[in-house]
């Protein structure tokens, strides 16, 4: 049995780690065409996880309350407010995976009506917010060229990084 918390929370350490490295102007900036900017995708990030996770084994992961098209326009708020809008909706999510037992696992839950294993639901959301973490590291690595702080091992540091007794 996969530990999705385990895993919700590496790619938030990962989203946390590119968002640090970006300043407020590029947080906002799109990096070319009709790429999203970060803020966006953190706004869209938030809309979903407070959607999906909100009473996640008793209700429709798609609320009525969602306004998904309004995630994908640009943040009425500063970067507090889309970062604050954020937390509050990962706080529901890590909650709604903590308290699941194994036996959850195997219930249905439905998303736009369609039914999901709560196991498939979960794998879903996962691929989901790891697309979009990797869109923010892209964005990181766009923005911040040679001073971008590498999340995991840099380019060069293989061997030193397999010599590290405390690797993972």
């Amino acid at each position: 049995m996969p530990n999705y918390l385990e895993l919700f929370e590496l790619y938030n350490k990962d989203l946390h780690g590119a968002l640090r490295q970006l300043k407020d102007d590029e947080f906002f900036r799109s990096p070319g065409g009709s790429a999203n900017s970060a803020a966006v995708i953190v706004q869209h990030l938030a809309g979903n996880f407070a959607s999906r996770f909100t009473d996640f084994l008793t209700s429709d992961g798609e609320k009525p309350w969602r306004e998904r098209e309004a995630e994908f326009q640009k943040p009425s708020g500063g970067r507090q407010e889309v970062m604050a809008a954020y937390e509050g909706a990962w706080s529901i999510l890590h909650q709604a995976v903590a308290s699941l037992a194994p036996q959850d696992l195997q219930a249905t839950v439905h998303i736009r009506g369609k039914p999901w294993l709560v196991d498939e639901a979960l794998l879903r959301s996962v691929a989901h917010f790891a697309g979009h973490v990797g869109q923010l590291i892209l964005i990181g690595k766009l923005f911040r060229g040679a001073d971008w702080e590498y999340l995991s091992i840099p380019p060069g540091g293989t061997q030193a990084y397999n010599e590290r007794p405390d690797r993972r």
